[in-house]
């Protein structure tokens, strides 16, 4: 009886070993494995793309730092030169100036010696004519007023004198020569400009 009973646990387990021993599809199991490598290898591919950008992206900001750099450094270059450049831009004409002073100085100090006043003023005059060319030379340039009408850009009237002999405001005197630095007005001229006299008030006897 107890091997019929053995007989018949073991028939039991039979079915329960088959459905555990029984064959695995490869649906089962290959499906989910391919489809991981697919999963890794995307992300693989991703992870080379992103490092690729990155790297790119340092470059990138490399290179920008660095023509950050060179601009702040051409800045300061260009206001070093600009300050240079205005230190000295009057250079040439101040070396043309000095010959003009040395004449002046050695005109006073010969001043006593001269017994013709003549000379003297003879020798100054003609200092300025050449320092006036050389002015030219630079743009500077005179121009004339006594006589012509008042011109507020150009003019600047310091007495206005009642006259019946002159238009009203013409320029009659010319007290300060006014200047041009390239036609445009370095210093104005100072005048003094004509002005209708007043009319006297008639009185009437009551």
């Amino acid at each position: 009886m107890k091997e019929g009973k053995k007989k018949k646990e073991e028939n039991k387990k039979e079915p329960e070993q088959k459905l555990e021993e029984g064959p695995i599809k490869s649906s089962d199991v290959e499906g989910p494995i391919e489809e991981r490598e697919g999963v890794e290898k995307e992300i693989g591919e991703l992870r080379k793309k992103l490092e690729e950008k990155e790297k790119e992206a340092k470059e990138q900001y490399d290179r920008f730092l660095r023509m950050a750099a060179d601009h702040e450094n051409y800045k300061k270059r260009a206001a070093r030169d600009k300050e240079e450049w205005l230190k000295y831009a009057n250079e040439d004409l101040i070396k043309a100036l000095l010959p003009f002073i040395d004449n002046l100085e050695r005109a006073v100090n010969h001043a006593d010696k001269v017994t013709d006043a003549g000379v003297l003023i003879e020798g100054v005059r003609l200092t300025i004519q050449h320092l006036l060319q050389t002015l030219s030379k630079f743009g500077v340039s005179s121009f004339e007023s006594a006589g012509k009408p008042f011109d507020p850009a150009v003019h600047e009237a310091i007495l206005t004198i009642p006259t019946d002999e002159y238009e009203p405001n013409q320029v009659l005197e010319e007290f300060q020569k006014g200047y041009l630095l390239n036609n445009r007005l370095l210093r104005p001229a100072t005048v003094s400009v004509s002005r209708a006299p007043e009319k006297e008030a008639q009185t009437t006897d009551s």
